[in-house]
């Protein structure tokens, strides 16, 4: 493949996108597409994924919808088999899937076995299962890993979540050191961006703005689009020379 004039262009490029149907994921999706790339995008809802594939094609890419549980092994490799005979090789890989499979924030100390299993399984084994999929099936490209501003230092009522996200950070500094120098890994961090998941998740007062209530240095909260832009560039050559990182992206927190 010829190098592009433009270092973030993905012309020519196949990315596949977990956790695609909604929020952070669908904004990946589009920002990968809007760069240039042809996308497969996965969620459990086969419903959510309808529309965005119509949104992509609009913008003149390819895209084609595989519902997928990523913690299902088998679902992920029918994910990479169906990316690739209908679309080509697959170069990018964003594993982002991932948040509280029940949507209930729980303190540490009153969190079952099951609870603490499905949250580790769905947040750090799943981007395991993800990455070994993903390079078995890519000979060369990037692989991010949507981590959390959790992973760093202490979260109430949310540790089982932040512990997976630190480890998933650990976890792609050990996949960038194995799968060079093919394959790039890294992973991106977003801060607080009031999707459903996050509104599902949280409960904040609603007596004054959120980015007031967080003290967003920044002065806003994050969207969609702050991740998908920042997953553009760790997916192009303009990111070419960095691996094993994690990018945190949440206005200053």
């Amino acid at each position: 493949m010829s190098k592009p004039t433009n270092p973030f262009d993905l012309s020519g490029q196949v990315a596949v996108v977990t956790g695609a149907g909604k929020g952070i994921g669908r904004g990946i999706a589009l920002c990968l597409a809007q760069a240039g790339a042809d996308v497969a995008v996965a969620s459990r809802s086969a419903g959510d994924l309808t529309s965005l594939v119509d949104e992509i094609t609009a913008l003149g890419r390819r895209a084609i919808a595989v519902p997928t549980d990523v913690t299902n092994k088998a679902q992920l490799e029918n994910l990479a088999a169906n990316a690739k005979s209908e679309l080509g090789a697959i170069h990018i890989w964003v594993s982002n899937a991932g948040g509280l499979p029940d949507a209930t924030p729980r303190y540490l100390t009153k969190t079952s076995e099951d609870h603490w299993d499905a949250q580790l399984d769905l947040n750090l084994k799943a981007v395991w299962v993800s990455a070994v999929v993903a390079a078995e099936h890519m000979d060369s490209g990037s692989i991010i890993n949507i981590s959390s501003k959790s992973a760093k230092g202490p979260g109430m009522k949310n540790g089982p979540y932040g512990a997976a996200k630190a480890a998933v950070n650990n976890l792609t500094e050990s996949l960038a050191l194995e799968l060079a120098p093919k394959i790039r890994v890294n992973a991106i961090a977003p801060g607080p961006i009031p999707t459903e998941n996050f509104n599902q998740s949280t409960n904040f007062p609603s007596d004054k703005p959120l980015e007031q209530i967080l003290r967003v240095p920044l002065g806003r909260m994050g969207t969609p689009d702050d991740i998908g832009n920042a997953t553009v560039f760790m997916a192009s050559d303009a990111a070419s020379w960095i691996t094993g990182q994690c990018l945190y992206i949440s206005g200053g927190l």
